[in-house]
């Protein structure tokens, strides 16, 4: 008998008191159409939901054409091993070791066990897989399986440790690939029907076909086990300030990246195996809700690129009165302060959302990525009002992967200026200046590294024209592309140098 026969069987089982206090025809009419519309979800997700099989080995590097690049860009290429004899007939007993260690290093073999596993999911037809970034954290080598025994050696597309999630790119282009279609995670209610599709164990390593489980969904907005200070828990990842779907549904390790499903065969969450990473007890299982501002994270690393998450630039009281924040600062030359935000103003809704804890404000504000403009709705006074706030960005410490980064005119890469405000820098008693981009990255041997130029200082114009994001600065650099252009930078001493470089083509 199947796992999705077993399960429904358990819940024919269990529902039939409650069946039997109605008619009884209906009843069984209902548990029909129940049973019926969970086999149709399934039969339509599960071509989507893949197997995916990690390697954190170092002796990939033996085979110098096969070695991954290591420079933290994502690219892990393929691997193939010698040509094997399976009669090993003329080998050598230094042949036979080199076979066997490269039979166990290749993971597109069916039978090779891997050393680490997660799921994934489908979200583009021409190769793009989702799961969860600590699935292929550190990884050497990635190969994703599919069901029907078909699989592709996969880079790292894009990954962020903020959210825990991350982006494969398949190698080999796989034919008939079907993206899985997204529900709305913003809907979801506590008591709905789920499905799971994923490899608990590796389940599905051999063949790709992931393993099925029924629940509901038994609370929203659960936080992530972790450190429960708030200033460690803003260093760490968005979903210890109260973001998961938690349900009954049991998941096991493998069962990161999987698909967590509505009845009509939609992703809604992301599952992840979060009581087994962190080897506590916990009530069933979790998953990352795919709501609109995880789909704008899911929709930037797709694009290969970094997730910047919002940054208001405000400093907080505790809850105030479960209505909503209070603001004790707001520090110059950030968004909040040049909106006109100001100390003792009770921000209570953001973007329509009603604001009760510093955790709604840090999800909301962070889910709405920075650039992007978000409403503010506030109390001054007894007083409502609104505003809206450009946000900037916030800063994730921890190793990101990119694929696609931004260009580097004259050799210098910028940020937004409020990751300064947010990291050890500069002498001690010394401030950012309060406007400009931040030089993040100079070229080495570039224009701007022969003329001096120092990351973490701070650009406040180019050719005259002020520049405060670092899309403002590209757009003034391509315009002056093939001329010399004039940069005003300032440190922390807020001493202002103009400094000229060439802008080639």
């Amino acid at each position: 008998m199947s796992r999705t026969a077993v399960t429904l069987s358990l819940l024919a089982f269990a529902v039939t008191p409650w069946l039997a206090r109605a008619d009884d025809r209906a009843g069984g009419k209902d548990l029909a159409a129940l049973q019926e519309a969970v086999e149709q979800a399934i039969e339509r997700a599960e071509p989507s939901v893949a197997c995916i099989l990690v390697s954190r080995s170092e002796a990939y590097a033996g085979y110098p054409k096969f070695a991954p690049a290591n420079d933290g860009s994502g690219r892990l290429g393929k691997f193939v091993g010698p040509v094997r004899d399976p009669f090993h007939r003329g080998m050598s007993d230094q042949d036979l070791k080199l076979q066997k260690q490269a039979q166990a290093l290749d993971l597109s073999l069916p039978d090779t066990v891997p050393e680490s596993f997660g799921s994934g999911v489908v979200i583009d037809a021409s190769g793009l897989i989702l799961t969860n970034a600590h699935v292929v954290r550190d990884a050497t080598k990635v190969y994703v399986r599919l069901p029907g025994n078909r699989g592709s050696w996969a880079d790292i597309h894009a990954l962020d440790p903020r959210s825990d999630l991350a982006v494969l790119k398949l190698i080999d282009k796989v034919p008939d690939l079907k993206p899985i279609r997204f529900g709305d995670g913003d809907k979801v209610k506590k008591g709905q029907f789920v499905i799971s599709l994923a490899n608990p164990f590796a389940a599905g390593f051999r063949d790709g076909s992931p393993s099925s489980a029924f629940g509901i969904i038994g609370a929203l907005k659960r936080r992530a086990p972790g450190n429960p200070n708030e200033v460690e828990r803003s260093k760490q990842s968005i979903h210890q300030f109260g973001t998961l779907l938690q349900t009954d549904v049991g998941l096991r390790l493998g069962s990161s990246g999987g698909a967590l499903l509505n009845l009509d065969g939609e992703l809604i969450g992301l599952t992840t195996a979060t009581a087994a990473l962190s080897g506590s007890e916990t009530p069933g299982g979790f998953a990352v809700p795919m709501d609109a501002g995880v789909k704008r994270v899911v929709e930037v690393l797709a694009r290969g690129e970094e997730v910047e998450y919002g940054f208001l630039g405000v400093q907080m009281e505790p809850a105030f009165n479960g209505k909503g924040v209070q603001v004790s600062a707001t520090p110059p030359g950030m968004p909040a302060a040049a909106a006109g935000l100001r100390t003792g103003d009770v921000i209570v809704a953001i973007d329509g959302k009603e604001v009760k804890d510093n955790d709604d404000l840090f999800v909301l504000i962070g889910l709405g990525l920075a650039g992007n403009k978000a409403r503010i709705d506030y109390d001054r006074g007894g007083g409502r009002d609104t505003v809206m706030v450009e946000l900037a960005k916030f800063f994730v410490p921890g190793s990101v992967i990119a694929s696609k980064r931004p260009p580097a005119p004259g050799g210098l890469r910028v940020d937004y200026r409020s990751v300064l405000n947010q990291r050890p820098v500069g002498p001690f008693g010394q401030r950012v200046p309060d406007e400009g981009v931040a030089i993040r990255e100079v070229v080495s041997n570039s224009p701007a590294d022969r003329a001096g130029l120092q990351r973490d200082k701070v650009v406040t114009h180019v050719n005259g024209r002020p520049v405060a994001t670092p899309k403002q600065f590209y757009a003034e650099m391509a315009a002056a592309a093939g001329k010399e252009v004039e940069l005003r930078v300032r440190g922390f001493d807020n001493a202002e140098d103009k400094v000229r470089i060439e802008v080639k083509n």
